[in-house]
Order: structure tokens, then sequence, then C-alpha cells
């Protein structure tokens, strides 16, 4: 498991290289892992996903 400082890291890599197609790339990575059993791998992918959600902030309307 990665640590959250991990997770973080990741996360803002992504971000800068994807914009905000980053959460979506996370997402589908969660689902194949998930699909293919590795549960693990899946949760640390939702975490990634979580904190480039938060370092988007909230929706704007």
């Amino acid at each position: 498991m990665r640590s959250e400082m991990q997770i973080h890291t990741i996360a803002r890599q992504m971000f800068e290289r994807h914009g905000f197609d980053a959460i979506a790339e996370a997402a589908r990575n969660a689902l194949a892992c998930e699909r293919k059993g590795e549960a693990e791998e899946a949760r640390e992918w939702r975490h990634i996903e979580d904190a480039m959600k938060m370092m988007r902030g909230p929706h704007q309307s």
C-alpha cells in the first residue's frame, strides 16, 4: 500500500500530465483492476482519483 504522500504525488503528476482527464484515467485504471480481481491496486487508484478530485476543488455552476 502506498503512503498518503505517494498517492498525492502520483495524483499531482497525473493532473499535470493529463489535466482533468486524469480523473477519468484513474477511474478507468481502478475498473480494470477490479475486473482482474486486483482489489488492493483498485483501492489505490480510487484513492488517487479522490485526491485529484480534491485538488480540482468544488464544481462551479
